[in-house]
Formats: structure tokens, C-alpha cells, sequence
């Protein structure tokens, strides 16, 4: 990695001790498997606590009639900062956001439980097709 183009300051930040910091959040197994937790650039804090916006989406895409997901953190005058969970159903399903909260609740810990939950038609998507997070960040700073 040459760095970042046209960003030397960028490329600068990136690295330590002359290690390249992807950013990512890993764990290690038992059986020496790492697995991705997150991104450092989206983890928000509530109450005090580390949420990775990565492990509640894993979670809430196997709930009954989710699509796809995204989530992040918004301030809260409470908590610090708190999520908002972004639902597109899956092709002719309905979400109700009550429901999937519910739901959500008994499998997640309850710091790390989206305070908001909002169905979109559809997600946004940048031009490579990834969900445009950093446009549902504005819209939920926007809305709180």
C-alpha cells in the first residue's frame, strides 16, 4: 500500500509502528479463526459501552422478513450516543419496527439495542452498490 491518493496526511494517520491500520475490529476464536467485529469508523458509544454496528446488523438479518440492514449511532442526551436500525424487508415482506425491536431485544444485549428503528422501501446504495451509510447518518442525525 502506497497510501492514500493526493492525502498524505491520510496515509500518515493510516499507519503505526509502520503497520497499515485497516480500521477493522477483530477477535480471535479458540481455534486461532479471526472474525470481524466491526469498523473502529462506525462504532458509536452508549452509556459508556462499545457498540459495533456490524454485530447488531448480523443479528437482525436473521429476523423473520428483513432484507437487508444497517445501523449507526446518533447522539442522545441520556446515553451519549444511541442506534438507529435502518430495515429494507425482504421482497414481499412488511417489517413492523415494534416487533423487530422486540424481537431484537431478546437476542442482543440492551446497550447495544437500537433506539429508533426505521423501515426504508429501499436502502441507499453508493455506486458500487454498498449501503450508503454516511447518507443514513444524516438522515437519522437530521431526524433526532
Amino acid at each position: 500500500f502506497a497510501g492514500y491518493w493526493n492525502r498524505p496526511d491520510a496515509t500518515a494517520a493510516s499507519f503505526r509502528d509502520g503497520w497499515f491500520r485497516t480500521g477493522d475490529v477483530l477477535s480471535r476464536d479458540e481455534d486461532g479463526f479471526y472474525l470481524v467485529s466491526g469498523r473502529l469508523k462506525e462504532m458509536y458509544i452508549s452509556g459508556g459501552e462499545n457498540v459495533y454496528p456490524a454485530e447488531v446488523e448480523a443479528i437482525v438479518l436473521q429476523a423473520p422478513g428483513v432484507g437487508q440492514v444497517a445501523v449507526v449511532g446518533v447522539p442522545d442526551p441520556k446515553w451519549g450516543e444511541v442506534g438507529v436500525l435502518f430495515v429494507e424487508p425482504a421482497h414481499g415482506a412488511s417489517i413492523d419496527p415494534a416487533a423487530t425491536r422486540a424481537w431484537l431485544s431478546e437476542r442482543i444485549a440492551r446497550y447495544k439495542l437500537p433506539k429508533h428503528v426505521v423501515v426504508r422501501e429501499a436502502l441507499p446504495r453508493t455506486a458500487s452498490g454498498k449501503i450508503d451509510k454516511a447518507s443514513l447518518v444524516a438522515e437519522a442525525r437530521s431526524a433526532s
